[in-house]
């Protein structure tokens, strides 16, 4: 890429996705099997389709040559290079991205870089049209887990290890460049590097000195500056890297010819020797002091110095050298995705006008990953959307798509998820001790809620409040459902971006009786609402229920599955949905099933606990299967699809299926309770099978691990000690609960 001094090229949006293979112990886990994309060759028209004009792709030395460099099967990367090149998407081919290469070698072999090399010069031929490559991908970062942390392969713990590690990488770099240049003479190289940067409290200034030094290591080695008065060098020779190894960097061969800087919310840490001051923290040390190690972006002091435009004015005052951003992902709720995406669009375009020579911004991630929350070290299956979310199988785009395709074409983009800060700039993201600031008063475009005294309504509001999404949450008075002037004053009077329907008639069994009350509630209440926003030209989502089936399936139920509901309750909610999409084909109708959260008592979980704290029996159901719905993950799951702009049914529960009586003892044995007190239910009943999967993406991480998050929260609550709910009140209870649905059923 050449720029001209009149007139420099416009910021270039590039891709990659997450290949990372790490081998942990004596087994590989590869991203791109684990996210899908191995068996996706459609995925290549997606990326080329959002309008990124460069790809970092994975060429990855472990898949091609697992065995030995005589034995390489390149059918996958031929077949999805052809497919970029043929897009006319440039490719920076990875050669090793975290990982220790094949079993062959390790990152403490001494061969390794000869090795390494051997590869490239294999991949260079197979590939010479490919003018840029990464053959290691952030090998700083790779070092320390690797050889100094002992989280992947060699679990090495030592810092002489680390050192051989960090060395190994950069001659492979350096020798594969070599390699790659004899084929392909004027190739570029691409080096990542993760950068932060490291604080301290005043005792522990030592040690963030010795850590800001370091973290340029690898860039340093590269560029030929670790000669003599290096601050690094005493430790280097120490470790006994030989002078005749670092002299083969010192005439600079090995600079890059563009740095890709990779910047994520953790990279700044805070050494805190304080370490009472960070309770359920883990607290290391090194030797000489034990302290904690935090998040800088939590430390209030550190606001104008934290952050990535700060770091890339680092890079670029110490180096000079052209930059790019090479990943930018955030693995969090998808306006806190969106946020960190344009924020660190805006701030290159802000670096570009003060005249740093910064050509582009990555997608990273752009199909997910999986488990990177526990640096793969766990087999936990945990999946974080990108670009993309996959986890129905086939990719579907995000508002960051939509975000990045607009960027892409030179366009403006606009969402009311913007309207707040991050929330790495909101004040609830300090510790406690970090001091305080002024609240910051989000008066953007709202959301409406209705359903003020219901437990999804109010749960709504407070998890809108935790993601500074503005809202306004209507009981009765404010908002009649069934009032087709009360909805039109309240849109009129909030004029919300979009609405969420939280309120409806919610006693089961008194449904039965009361027909009329409760389709009026459920299924035309619903409908007017969507009638409304229809008219509005705004968003629309509400609540359907898993007894819209009647559960004699046999299986799991899909979005797709007809409904059949065997009780009025259930019918109410089947005729909302026909309703509903009749009146808003775009409209979100959301099916989930008994839940229970930390923020109410209307729950089966909470009976289970208040009654078993005190000796009481339980008694449930064994032959009814359902899908318990955490609460908290529900409501981020339906604002993710309303930021997304979903429409459509969707299935959204927590993974996984238990009978009533299962549920119970879960409950019990997770909370340390007597699960001998929780007998199965004698009476006759229909076994049923009321069991919520997707075939979309809306089945939500493990019951089992939604259940610890709701008993950790439960720990210690004095409530436990209060008289339980009566069981019938509890079966009766639905995810649309409202108390004042429930008074107008009455009137």
């Amino acid at each position: 890429m050449i720029y001209d001094d009149r007139e420099p090229l416009p910021l270039e949006l590039w891709g990659g996705v997450e290949c990372t293979i790490v081998r942990l112990g004596d087994s590989y886990r590869n991203q791109i099997v684990e996210t899908g994309h191995f068996d996706r060759a459609e995925d290549i028209d997606l990326i080329a389709d959002l309008g990124v004009t460069t790809v970092r792709y994975p060429i990855l030395w472990e898949t091609v040559a697992p065995e030995s460099l005589d034995r390489c099967d390149w059918s996958w990367t031929d077949e999805r290079l052809a497919m970029l090149r043929a897009r006319g998407i440039k490719v920076i081919g990875g050669l090793t991205h975290h990982g220790s290469g094949p079993r062959y070698t390790d990152l403490l072999d001494v061969e390794f870089p000869q090795k390494l090399a051997a590869f490239a010069a294999l991949a260079a031929e197979r590939y010479p049209w490919i003018e840029q490559w990464t053959p290691v991908n952030e090998p700083l970062t790779t070092a320390r887990f690797s050889a100094l942390y002992g989280h992947w392969y060699p679990h090495a713990r030592d810092h002489a290890s680390f050192l051989r590690a960090l060395v190994n990488q950069c001659r492979g770099v350096l020798e594969s460049m070599r390699a790659i240049r004899k084929v392909i003479p004027g190739a570029k190289l691409v080096q990542t590097e993760d950068l932060g940067k490291c604080y301290s409290t005043q005792p522990l200034a030592y040690q963030a000195r010795f850590e800001n030094e370091r973290r340029w290591l690898s860039l340093d080695l590269l560029c030929g500056r670790v000669k003599d008065g290096h601050p690094m060098l005493p430790f280097l020779l120490g470790a006994g890297i030989g002078w005749d190894e670092l002299g083969a960097f010192a005439d600079g061969e090995g600079t890059p010819d563009l740095l890709g800087i990779n910047h994520y919310l953790t990279s700044e840490r805070f050494l805190d020797h304080r370490a009472e001051l960070y309770p359920g923290h883990d607290v290391g040390g090194n030797g000489r002091h034990s302290y904690v190690d935090a998040e800088a972006v939590r430390v209030k002091r550190l606001d104008r110095d934290t952050g990535i435009v700060a770091r890339l004015r680092e890079a670029w005052a110490r180096y000079g050298i052209p930059m790019a951003i090479t990943e930018v992902h955030h693995g969090c709720h998808r306006d806190e995705q969106l946020r960190w995406f344009v924020e660190v669009w805006n701030g290159a375009q802000q670096l570009r006008a003060e005249g740093v020579d910064l050509r582009a911004v990555t997608l990273w991630s752009l199909f997910g990953n999986v488990d990177w929350r526990f640096l793969l070290t766990q087999k936990r299956d945990f999946y974080d959307p990108g670009v993309f979310d996959t986890k129905s199988g086939t990719p579907r785009p995000t508002i960051v798509a939509r975000a990045a395709k607009a960027v892409a074409e030179g366009r403006d983009f606009d969402h009311p998820a913007l309207d707040s800060p991050g929330w790495w700039r909101r004040p609830p993201r300090l510790y406690p001790w970090s001091g305080s600031c002024k609240p910051l008063d989000w008066e953007g475009r709202k959301i409406l809620i209705t359903g003020a005294t219901g437990t999804l309504g109010r749960a709504l509001a407070r998890v809108c409040e935790d993601r500074a999404l503005p809202f306004c949450l209507t009981s009765r008075a404010e908002l009649d459902i069934v009032d087709e002037g009360s909805i039109a004053a309240a849109i009129e009077r909030h004029r919300p971006w979009a609405v969420i329907n939280a309120a409806g008639f919610v006693r089961v069994a008194d449904a039965e009786r009361e027909q009329d009350a409760c389709i009026a509630a459920n299924a035309a209440g619903a409908e007017k609402l969507a009638r409304a926003c229809e008219a509005a030209g705004i968003p629309f989502a509400t609540f359907s229920s898993d007894l819209v089936f009647d559960g004699r399936l046999g299986r799991p139920y899909v979005e797709s599955d007809t409904p059949a509901p065997a009780c009025v309750y259930g019918a109410s909610k089947a005729e909302a949905e026909v309703r509903v999409i009749a009146a808003k084909p775009d409209a979100l109708v959301v099916r989930t099933s008994a839940f229970f959260g930390p923020w109410d008592q209307y729950n089966f979980a909470w009976h289970v606990l208040t009654s078993l704290s005190r000796g009481e029996a339980v008694t449930a159901c064994e032959k009814t299967e359902v899908s318990p719905t955490y609460v908290p993950d529900l409501c981020h799951t339906v604002l993710d699809l309303m930021v997304d702009g979903e429409k459509g049914i969707w299935h959204v529960a927590n993974e996984g299926r238990v009978s009533w009586y299962e549920f119970a003892r879960k409950v019990a044995e997770g909370a340390g309770l007597d699960a001998g007190l929780v007998t199965p239910l004698q009476a006759l009943v229909e076994p049923g099978l009321n069991v919520l999967a997707s075939t979309r993406g809306g089945t939500m991480r493990k019951f089992e691990e939604a259940l610890d998050d709701y008993l950790r929260a439960m720990r210690d609550r004095p409530e436990l000690s209060q008289p339980a709910l009566p069981t019938e009140a509890l079966l009766q209870i639905e995810p649309e609960e409202d108390l004042v649905a429930i008074d107008l059923a009455a009137e």
